[in-house]
């Protein structure tokens, strides 16, 4: 799918606030509601759009401490790499997953209360994931940044 600057403008709005108005963001991006709203629903059709969602302050619900985990596996094949992440798939304290090159297999961010909830979710859960050869873990003291996709106008 072709985007033009219209399509990046519309995009950059909804990243800033998925919750304004059609009228509003008609205004933002300089269309009519009728063409900015046929825009939006193509890029939905097409997958450019995923979906919208709220984001949540993790230390306001008791997830303040983020942990980084470095894993590597003992086998390489597709079937240990499928049913890795099926495991990792199945723990909600695991925010991301990344299949990565180097020194490690797999990058994994987890949300967890503090660092006793974090040797519990180890002892019931990661640890009981066949085929773990290493692991690596660093609590994240602060976040530096966040933001979300850079759109080319």
């Amino acid at each position: 799918m072709k985007l033009d600057k219209f399509d990046f403008s519309i995009l950059a709005a909804l990243q800033q606030d998925a919750r304004m108005s059609l009228a509003d963001l008609s205004q933002t991006v300089g269309l009519t509601s009728s063409p900015c709203w046929s825009r939006i629903k193509r890029m939905e059709e097409a997958g450019v759009i995923e979906g919208y969602s709220v984001r949540v302050n993790a230390a306001k619900i008791g997830l303040a401490d983020t942990v980084i985990v470095q894993v590597t596996l003992d086998n390489h094949s597709d079937e240990a790499l499928f049913e890795f992440g099926q495991a990792l798939e199945q723990i909600p304290e695991v925010l991301e997953a990344f299949l990565v090159s180097g020194d490690y297999d797999y990058y994994v961010r987890i949300a967890v209360a503090d660092t006793r909830d974090y040797e519990r979710l180890l002892r019931e859960r990661l640890y009981k994931i066949p085929g773990i050869r290493h692991s690596k873990s660093s609590f994240v003291l602060r976040q530096l940044k966040q933001s979300q996709l850079p759109l080319r106008r």
